[in-house]
């Protein structure tokens, strides 16, 4: 599991990464929770929020859910602060801001097998995120900036 932090754009030496086995989790368990919450209510109102809170995971270093990790879970489990969210990660909670506005707007317009089918899959997405930190988006980046042709720098 540490190339998949790596492949997220975490540099953790192997202490760290067992001692943020769980807070690593939180912010993408919380997630996975609260969208099958907002998919078994269909609720575009609760889709909205959830955008919301991936749009400032998305742009800050910091999700959310890091916070409730480093100011109050931490200390109950005698464990380290979050580091910050490295870029791949954050694209990847870009993706799914995006994807959780389709899915609301699939229920607002009353395609509610198209909401769940496409729910389903970031619900698959997120709950493997959560289980084995394998990210699918940050892996495509990763594969996607591996295979790019870079631009020579003319002095």
């Amino acid at each position: 599991m540490r190339e998949n932090l790596s492949t997220q754009g975490y540099q953790l030496t192997d202490p760290e990464r067992r001692g943020l086995w769980l807070g690593l989790r939180l912010p993408t368990g919380l997630c996975l929770a609260l969208v099958v919450t907002a998919l078994a209510l269909q609720s575009v109102v609760m889709l909205a929020v959830l955008a919301g809170i991936g749009l400032v995971a998305g742009f800050s270093r910091r999700h959310p859910f890091d916070y409730l990790w480093n100011h109050g879970l931490r200390h109950a489990f005698d464990a380290s602060r979050l580091p910050p969210n490295p870029s791949r990660r954050r694209h990847a909670l870009k993706l799914a801001t995006a994807w959780l506005l389709a899915v609301a707007a699939l229920f607002g317009a009353g395609e509610d097998a198209a909401a769940l089918a496409l729910g389903g899959v970031l619900v698959a997405v997120c709950g493997l995120v959560t289980i084995t930190n394998f990210c699918v988006p940050s892996t495509l980046l990763a594969w996607w900036t591996e295979r790019r042709p870079r631009k020579a720098i003319e002095a």
